[in-house]
C-alpha cells in the first residue's frame, strides 16, 4: 500500500498549503480537501472510491468539482463512503443543485456516474488486498477516523478529533500499526477555542497520546496556517517522549 499525502493543513494560503486529503494507491482518497486539485485529469479519473471522515468544507472541498471534471472518462460510478449522518449533510447541502448538481441522480438513479455507500463505524471495506476500517471521532459533526490495512502493516488518520476514550482501545489492539497520523489544530493559547470547535492543542494531544500503549510513527496533521511552528514547538516540549513529526505535503508511506 503507498500512501500519499495530498494535504494536510488547516487552512490554505500559499503552495505548500492544501487541505486534507490522503491518495491511497492510485484509486482510493481519504478525503477531498483542496490536495486534490493537483492531481491530473487522469489520475483524477483513476480515483474509484472515496472515504470521508466528515463533511467539513476543507474535507470535502474537491469531491463536487472531482466528479464534474471526470464524469465523461469514468465508466463505473465513483463510490463515496461515509457515515450515513455525513451523506446526508452532503446530499442535502452540497449536490442539492442549488451549490452543486445532484451527480447521485446523474444521468440516472440507476446509472448515476457518483454512489453513496453507508458505512458504519468499526465496519471494514474490503478493496482488493486493501481493508479500510472506520473509527471512532469526536467532533462537532458525526466524523470517524480510518484505519488503512495492507495486511502486512498499517496506518490510522484520526480526522478531526478531540478528546476521544473510544478511539485509543481500538487503536491498541491494531498489532500492525506502523503509522498514526492525528490531527492538532490549535497552538496551547488556542485551547478554548479547541475545546469549543472539538480539535486537539498541545496539551489535549500530549494527554491523549498517554493513553497509547504501543509505538507508531505518530505524524500531526491539520495544523493551522499562522500557528504551525508555534504549535509544532509547544507539541515538542510537552509531547516529546512520542516523537510526533510534522505531516508534511506529498509525504509518502509504504507499508
Amino acid at each position: 500500500m503507498r500512501v500519499r499525502i495530498l494535504g494536510c493543513s488547516g487552512g490554505i494560503g500559499g503552495g505548500h498549503l492544501r487541505t486534507t486529503s490522503i491518495l491511497v494507491d492510485d484509486d482510493i482518497l481519504v478525503d477531498a480537501g483542496t490536495g486534490v486539485a493537483d492531481l491530473s485529469r487522469a489520475q483524477l479519473a483513476r480515483i474509484d472510491h472515496v472515504f470521508l471522515t466528515h463533511s467539513h468544507l476543507d474535507h470535502i472541498a474537491s469531491l463536487p468539482l472531482l466528479i464534474d471534471s471526470v464524469s465523461d472518462l469514468r465508466e463505473k460510478p465513483l463510490l463515496v463512503y461515509a457515515t450515513a449522518a455525513t451523506l446526508a449533510i452532503i446530499a442535502k447541502h452540497i449536490f442539492n443543485w442549488a451549490i452543486w448538481p445532484d451527480f447521485s441522480v446523474i444521468p440516472s438513479r440507476e446509472h448515476a456516474v457518483m454512489q453513496y455507500q453507508t458505512l458504519d463505524l468499526g465496519r471494514s471495506v474490503r478493496i482488493g488486498e486493501r481493508t479500510i476500517t472506520a473509527l471512532p471521532a469526536e467532533h462537532t459533526v458525526p466524523a470517524v477516523g480510518y484505519q488503512l490495512d495492507s495486511g502486512s502493516g498499517s496506518l490510522v488518520f484520526t480526522g478531526d478529533t478531540t478528546v476521544n476514550d473510544a478511539f485509543w482501545p481500538v487503536v491498541n489492539r491494531i498489532a500492525n500499526l506502523r503509522y498514526l497520523l492525528i490531527e492538532t489544530a490549535f497552538a496551547n493559547r488556542e485551547q478554548r477555542l479547541a475545546e469549543v470547535s472539538k480539535h486537539l492543542c498541545p496539551s489535549l494531544l500530549a494527554s491523549e497520546l498517554r493513553k497509547l500503549t504501543i509505538k507508531p510513527e505518530i505524524h500531526i496533521s491539520h495544523l493551522k496556517p499562522g500557528q504551525a511552528e508555534l504549535t509544532m514547538a509547544e507539541i515538542e516540549a510537552c509531547a516529546g517522549e512520542f516523537r510526533p513529526a510534522r505531516l508534511q505535503n506529498n509525504q509518502i508511506f509504504e507499508f
